[in-house]
């Protein structure tokens, strides 16, 4: 799914909400600047999708601006829903066979001692897939560490050097080449990292979606 459908799909849910909206709010929620989250609005409100309705914050104050939803909206944020889960439903099978492609070899070759890199879903969905090939992984780790995942604690990537490993699984659905280039950068062999898509960083690519 495109990062523009995406972002429309993140603002008509916000204001479906009800919750009165800032623009700053907003920009804060989606995690952009503030003149490009007025430019999504201005869009958006083009379309018919949003209408703008002025409201008194306080008495005799100076007033806001509430965005609403039109029925035409309402239609949109329901078919930009549907393709978000018809698009996370392929993206997650397809990283579910990549996984499975590539684990299914790591026994063969005596790697057992995987770690994971990521804790969001693409994280659980390796977990998950590990624990069909009777691996348990040695370790969770993410950039910053801290918290707890699958009641794992969750360590920093600069850990990773001084654990005997076979292997890093980078456990997300976004394009892998930041975290690889971490890995890479702290001392993690190219052959050792596992990616559920294709990257550039790597010099082996017959182990990354093709």
């Amino acid at each position: 799914m495109e990062r523009q459908v995406q972002r429309d799909l993140e603002i008509l849910t916000a204001i479906s909400e009800g919750t009165p909206l800032t623009q700053r709010d907003l920009a804060r929620r989606l995690g952009v600047a503030l003149g490009l989250t007025n430019l999504y609005l201005k869009r958006l409100a083009t379309k018919g999708f949003i209408k703008m309705a002025e409201f008194p914050r306080k008495p005799a104050a100076r007033k806001r601006l509430q965005y609403l939803l039109t029925p035409k909206g309402i239609g949109e944020k329901t078919r930009l829903t549907y393709e978000h889960m018809a698009y996370s439903l392929s993206l997650y099978r397809r990283a579910r066979q990549t996984l499975r492609e590539s684990l299914s070899l790591l026994p063969e070759g005596g790697m057992k001692r995987i770690a994971l890199c990521g804790t969001g879903e693409a994280a659980e969905l390796a977990y998950l897939t590990l624990k069909e090939f009777g691996l348990e992984p040695v370790g969770v780790f993410s950039r910053d560490g801290a918290d707890t995942f699958l009641g794992f604690p969750i360590r920093r990537l600069a850990e990773i050097p001084g654990e005997e490993i076979d292997g890093v699984v980078v456990a997300t659905f976004e394009p892998p080449e930041e975290p690889v280039a971490e890995l890479l950068a702290i001392g993690v062999p190219p052959e050792k990292i596992l990616t559920l898509r294709r990257t550039s960083a790597l010099a082996a690519p017959d182990r990354t979606q093709p």
